[in-house]
């Protein structure tokens, strides 16, 4: 990430998500508007059940991948947030199934209630619940993977139609649907079809579910199931297919940042995914970040802040350890040595490839050959894997091979922290900020 684009980050995580990690709300779920504000607002849930991620995984793509020019759009991309780090169907029960009755004791009680409420807001015109079902369902019995009683690979709803003025067919929006799903199949099996459960008719199940719950609000709504028998992000790439056509029928218009195919989504989904911690002091990039990362210099207490450009980033303590989980994935644990923090922001001189650098902390700075952290007369500078036996860091130019790889935060032994301390009388230095030098190669 060069300067440029760690601005841009910045920038897009203060607009996203500010998180305390010994908030009483940490896996409260988001609400995210993109576009207008408008009376005709699509709105898309994913999460709902914590074993099913790509149909959050999508929500959370919808989210942060794509820009909304025509229309409005609302996104719930982590519902039932605390089943998803928990990779549960539902810690308390299946919250699917609590939107018919619930008593005010049931744990998901207030999360319900709120979903509730967005759904029944007026400029809701139609909802997409997304989910991940088992095998491959078919009209006919072909085999175990292939039936009736399989959920993977449909279009859902309740009825053929619902009594409002917008988008009162269903059973034609989802035939379209499923017709552009199928035009683009990775493979025959992955075949589409609509799946009509007749909730009315003695469902007694579906009766308890968002959509049919939504249906009864007078609102248009639908579920999308992708088969669990798929990868997540080919899971994520028919979602979104589906997606797309539910807001081109919506008159939704939008822009992508990354080329709908199953490579592009898992790039997208893989890659360039990074969180901000102690008030934008420590930057981690987190597409290669080591399993454990030791002695990070967090505030002496249980509270870390974190922003971060994608909802389902979230940071928990276990124990004296510091877990960074994006989804169901745990991605590092960070390992805390606690100091006193410097709230000062100032911004620190390195010599980059002969070039001169003024960057501020949680910088990531991209070094081809050396870099040198020039001295600085209030601070002491520790590079974390260098070793040099007259203890001084600063004035000294340092090449790759001068860093062991196994104090690299990244697998490929590319990206180094150079950490700053203010100096104090009583020697217990307070930790003032963090930058990354990553080499090229």
């Amino acid at each position: 990430m060069n300067l440029g684009m760690l601005k841009l980050f910045r920038l897009f995580v203060i607009f996203f998500f500010v998180t305390s990690l010994n908030a009483k709300n940490r896996f409260d779920f988001n609400l995210i508007k993109k576009g207008e504000d408008s009376n005709n607002t699509l709105l898309v849930v994913g999460g709902i059940q914590g074993d099913e991620p790509g149909g959050f995984m999508s929500a959370a793509l919808l989210a942060t991948h794509y820009e909304i020019t025509k229309g409005s759009l609302w996104i719930v991309p982590n519902l039932n947030f605390y089943s998803i780090i928990k990779r549960s169907r539902g810690p308390y029960g299946d919250m699917n199934r609590k939107f018919a009755t619930l008593s005010k004791k049931d744990p998901e009680y207030e999360t319900v209630q709120r979903i509730k409420s967005y759904i029944k807001n007026d400029k809701v015109k139609m909802v997409v619940n997304l989910h991940d079902g088992s095998g491959y369902y078919r009209h006919n019995y072909i085999d175990k993977i292939h039936s009736p009683y399989k959920w993977g690979q449909c279009s859902i709803i309740d009825q053929e139609s619902i009594d409002v003025k917008k988008y009162a067919n269903l059973a034609e929006i989802s035939s379209q649907v499923v017709k552009h799903v199928n035009k683009h199949v990775l493979k025959d099996e992955d075949r589409y079809h609509q799946h009509n459960t007749k909730t009315r008719e003695g469902d007694e199940e579906m009766a308890k579910s968002l959509t049919y719950y939504a249906i009864n609000q007078g609102k248009p709504a639908f579920g999308n199931e992708a088969s669990k028998n798929l990868p997540t992000h080919k899971r994520v790439y028919y979602h979104l297919l589906a997606l797309e056509k539910y807001m081109d029928i919506m008159g939704i218009e939008y822009k992508r940042k990354f080329k709908l195919t199953s490579l592009g989504v898992y790039n997208a989904l893989n890659k360039d995914i990074y969180i901000s911690l102690c008030n934008d002091k420590i930057v981690l990039p987190l597409s290669e970040v080591r399993s454990t990362l030791n002695y990070m210099p967090l505030k002496s207490n249980s509270i870390v802040e974190f922003k971060a450009k994608n909802p389902l980033l979230t940071v928990y303590k276990k124990n004296n350890t510091y877990i960074i989980q994006y989804g169901n994935r745990k991605l590092t644990q960070l390992k805390a040595q606690y100091k006193e923090h410097d709230d000062k922001k100032i911004n620190v001189n390195f010599v980059v490839d002969s070039t001169d650098k003024n960057v501020s902390f949680g910088t990531i700075v991209e070094v081809k050959k050396n870099f040198l952290v020039k001295d600085t007369k209030d601070y002491r500078v520790n590079i974390i894997g260098f070793s040099n036996h007259n203890k001084k860091e600063t004035g000294i130019k340092i090449s790759k091979y001068q860093m062991p790889k196994r104090f690299s935060i990244d697998k490929k032994g590319r990206i180094y922290r150079v950490e700053y301390y203010t100096k104090t009388a009583n020697k217990k230095d307070k930790f003032a900020g963090m930058v990354l030098v990553k080499f090229k190669s």
